[in-house]
């Protein structure tokens, strides 16, 4: 098959031209203009580091925390930089301590690295991991809803759930669940490694007392980039994973929450530095900015996903309204094994060998399907899906 073009924004990235690339989802991929800012200031860094880190670290990170604030609605100093969405739920599992009897509990959507930390964090305390079984494929957010509260306990101390489901691509009703928890004092941390960017978010309303998210992905930054959101009144609570000078600092200029996070140990800094660099790109996209993005990208997912539903004679798994810029796409049953040491599916396999088309093949457990997951971002374009489904239809058939 010839490939297709993407969207005339892909100018704007460094993409490799003969890869159909539609895997945002995954990883991300940064623009040009952030990346030439990125190093712009690693240049500065290296020039001279010890006024860079020692000095003026604090007055740049700053105005990046305030812009990123701005777009997830909290307070500047309620967020913390962390590296990705995986070390965030890391620092507030690993801080907060819990008792022999106490219950975890989680979805079965829940990514596995996250629901290994809970895992490890149950078995050095003696607690118990407890799972709420969503429905999939589902009609009705409600239906999560009702599967999360109907397992909850008098032990349970804490929800760990996902914003925007990685295999299955559902945006969670974590709102309502988390107020309905809160109301029975029982906290949650969200798990949103997609949802900046991607989502419209209030984190002062949403009713979470915890709240991690990449801004590598869906606000395009360097890889490297995420926040960590602690609601004020748990800040005592919470240290980062690498405990520093901020613990012993004698400053009252601010508070222990920001001495201890905003410098951890020599890094890299920058992928934090051009957030709003990053922000000012994506806003300059289209008419009206960051929202008519996310519409735009939603949008497009809507319309692949319809594309391969009809490719593969497939109902939607799950409802429009459950749908940012991710979705999954329910395949033909297979038991074929996985190939290569990550254990791929075959079809992920052919469709990079034979079209070049960068796409994910999800397995999931119960009941046993096969998911394609698509992730559109601007410069993506609606012939690339149909490209896709062509090449999905055409493996199907053989």
């Amino acid at each position: 098959m010839v490939a297709a073009a993407p969207s005339p924004f892909a100018t704007h990235w460094d993409l490799d031209p003969q890869i159909t690339f539609l895997n945002h989802g995954s990883f991300g991929a940064c623009p040009r203009v952030v990346l030439q800012h990125q190093r712009q200031l690693q240049q500065e860094l290296e020039a001279e580091p010890v006024r860079f880190l020692h000095r003026e670290l604090e007055a740049r990170l700053d105005p990046a925390r305030a812009a990123l604030a701005a777009v997830v609605g909290c307070d500047a100093d309620d967020l913390a930089f962390v590296t990705n969405a995986t070390s965030g739920v890391n620092t507030v599992l690993r801080s907060l301590t819990f008792a022999p009897g106490d219950e975890l509990l989680v979805t079965d959507h829940e990514y596995n690295a996250c629901r290994n930390v809970v895992d490890h964090v149950a078995a050095r305390s003696g607690a118990q991991v407890r799972v709420a079984v969503v429905p999939f494929p589902l009609q009705d957010p409600q239906q999560v809803i009702d599967a999360v509260l109907a397992a909850v306990t008098p032990r349970t101390r804490l929800l760990l759930i996902d914003h925007v489901t990685s295999p299955t691509g559902m945006v969670m009703p974590v709102g309502p669940i988390a107020q309905a928890l809160a109301a029975r004092g029982i906290d949650t941390l969200v798990d949103g490694a997609h949802a900046p960017g991607m989502l419209p978010l209030d984190l002062r309303t949403l009713g979470a007392a915890y709240y991690t998210g990449n801004c590598h992905k869906w606000l395009c930054t360097p890889k490297g980039s995420a926040l960590l959101w602690v609601r004020r009144d748990r800040q005592g609570l919470i240290r980062p994973l690498s405990i520093s000078h901020g613990a012993n600092s004698p400053r009252t200029d601010r508070s222990r929450f920001r001495l201890e996070f905003d410098f951890t140990g020599t890094c890299d800094p920058t992928p934090w530095l051009v957030i709003p660099t990053a922000l000012q790109f994506l806003g300059s996209l289209l008419p009206s900015g960051i929202p008519t993005l996310q519409q735009h990208n939603r949008q497009l997912a809507l319309e692949g996903r319809a594309l391969l539903c009809r490719a593969l004679d497939s109902a939607p798994a799950v409802p429009a309204t459950m749908i940012g810029s991710l979705a999954s796409v329910l395949l033909p049953p297979s038991d074929a094994p996985g190939v290569g040491p990550h254990g791929l599916d075959p079809l992920q396999m052919e469709l990079w060998d034979r079209h070049r088309i960068e796409v994910p093949v999800m397995r999931w457990a119960q009941p046993k399907l096969r998911l394609l997951r698509i992730s559109p971002q601007i410069y993506n374009s609606l012939a690339q899906y149909e490209l896709l489904a062509r090449a999905v239809a055409s493996a199907a058939a053989r």
